[in-house]
């Protein structure tokens, strides 16, 4: 497949949502919907499940590769850092853009995420309005600006 936006493919986004609170779930799935953007919103309640569905293990071998992924810190079972370290330590799965949006506006988060590759860190608004604008402006420039690579890489691995 030639180089090109998820957009100039003509096919809807993958969005995999890695988010506990059902509330927070509820808000981005409405805004990706308002978004105007063609997409398809998988949720992982928790940072296993989130490794389960990206690796395509454990029932989610039919789960498309995502082609952008929007995590919370805050997780049960293993929290953000530790899922956004392995995302970024796969050779299958480290292309894959991840925006870390969480409640933390603490700087010691900040600089975490992006020592840990996050390519983004958004906090998480107090209204629903401006997380739809923050929806629309990463669908916007994700799908329709970035050229996204979506095959999953060939990794040889060695026999340990």
């Amino acid at each position: 497949m030639t180089s090109t936006t998820v957009e100039a493919q003509g096919r809807p986004a993958e969005v995999l949502l890695v988010e506990d609170n059902y509330g927070d779930v509820l808000l981005a799935r409405e805004a990706f919907l308002r978004a105007k953007f063609a997409s398809n919103l998988a949720v992982a309640g928790d940072g296993e499940q989130a490794l389960s569905m990206l690796r395509q293990e454990d029932g989610h071998a039919d789960q498309p590769v995502p082609d952008l992924i929007v995590l919370d810190l805050n997780l049960p079972r293993m929290d953000g850092r530790a899922v956004l370290s392995a995302i970024k330590s796969d050779p299958s799965l480290r292309r894959i853009p991840v925006i870390v949006m969480t409640s933390s506006k603490a700087d010691v988060d900040v600089r975490d995420a992006y020592a840990l590759k996050a390519n983004g860190y958004v906090i998480k608004p107090a209204d629903f309005e401006r997380l739809q604008e923050i929806v629309v402006s990463l669908a916007s420039f994700w799908f329709t600006v970035a050229v996204l690579s979506t095959a999953r890489a060939v990794v040889a691995t060695d026999a340990h």
